[in-house]
């Protein structure tokens, strides 16, 4: 499956830890990040990740074309709720995306975890019969 991994500034190191923690889970699957996260993620979990763009350039704009395309089978967004963006409109196009195209989406560590799980039981293997 294809899995994209975004995370904001305050949670690139929790997606890091998450990567490691789950590495047994991801390393069966394609991943797909936004250019930091992607670099950190390579670098810390040992993953091999096609990189988009950094997202404030153009990588959510990328990764939403794919969710489009219903090419991306998970996003696990490690979202800072807290803190405002100047792109904050190229953030929500990815979850108003999701949502029309029902790709399971975790924006927190413990949504993360929990699709991880179920990922490696099989509970989405439905995403492979809507991409035929």
């Amino acid at each position: 499956m294809n899995i994209a991994l975004i995370a904001h500034d305050n949670k690139k190191i929790l997606m890091e830890n998450l990567c490691i923690a789950y590495r047994h889970i991801l390393i069966k699957h394609n991943l797909f990040a936004t250019g930091t996260t992607g670099q950190l993620v390579e670098e810390t979990a040992n993953l091999n990740i096609n990189k988009y763009l950094a997202g404030h350039l153009g990588g959510e704009q990328q990764l939403g074309s794919q969710i489009a395309n219903n090419d991306i089978d998970l996003v696990i967004f490690l979202r800072d709720p807290v803190t405002s963006k100047n792109y904050e409109p190229d953030i929500h196009s990815v979850l108003r995306l999701c949502d029309i195209h029902n790709i399971p989406l975790a924006s927190n560590l413990a949504t993360a975890e929990a699709l991880l799980l179920a990922l490696d039981r099989g509970d989405l293997d439905w995403r492979n019969i809507i991409k035929q």
